[in-house]
């Protein structure tokens, strides 16, 4: 019984052998959401979406993406391949954006980072949901065997968004960020071990479900 529990809970309607191709359009209750790749000549897109997001959202991330010098630090990285970052597009607007961090050079190669950001106003209606498991989907492709996220721990939404897929909570670091206000924030490390996962669901006969 325990063992079933373990495999609903993070099965996923998604292969790990799934090849992505992009752009691809999602059905969201807040109407077709686009999926693409962020590329340079999206900065000024993203930079508007960035600076329209209430202030505590950019905690999720380890950098303000709302500055310029960031911003264009960050499509650098892009350019070099060690992030990739998912576009959701609706009406021409960017109205989210999911980032898969990896180091191939660092001691964990293997591990990668999901950071994940909705608009506010489309919140509690699907987009947020679907680009998490897009981005989840993608960085099962790429071939991690583990994922991590990070957030503060009252954004309580994206956490139950996260644990939906499979991850649980790993750490809990004490006023680890500080806001523009000066006020510090603990943030919770959610992981999901891709690999261990999916030898469990293998040896269920279920290769795919993760």
């Amino acid at each position: 019984m325990a063992e079933s529990r373990f495999l609903a809970e993070r099965a996923v309607p998604m292969s790990a052998n799934e090849t992505r191709s992009y752009p691809r359009v999602v059905a969201t209750e807040a109407g077709d959401i686009t999926f693409r790749h962020m590329t340079a000549a999206d900065e000024a897109a993203v930079l508007a979406f960035a600076r329209a997001l209430p202030v505590h959202d950019l905690l999720f991330l380890p950098r303000n993406i709302s500055e310029p010098k960031v911003l264009g630090a960050w499509i650098k990285e892009i350019g070099r391949g060690s992030i990739v970052s998912l576009l959701a597009v609706m009406d021409g607007r960017v109205v989210g954006c999911g980032t898969i961090v990896r180091d191939p050079h660092s001691w964990s190669p293997h591990v990668g980072e999901i950071r994940m950001v909705v608009a506010a106003d489309l919140r509690g209606r699907g987009v947020g949901r679907a680009l998490s498991q897009e981005t989840f989907a993608l960085a099962l492709g790429s071939g991690l065997e583990k994922l991590t996220a990070q957030m503060t721990v009252d954004q309580t939404g994206a956490i139950a968004l996260f644990e939906s897929l499979g991850f649980r909570g790993e750490a809990l670091l004490h006023d680890h960020v500080r806001d523009s206000t000066g006020r510090t924030h603990d943030i919770v490390v959610l992981g999901h071990n891709v690999a261990q996962v999916r030898a469990r669901l293998e040896a269920y006969g279920l290769p795919d479900a993760v």
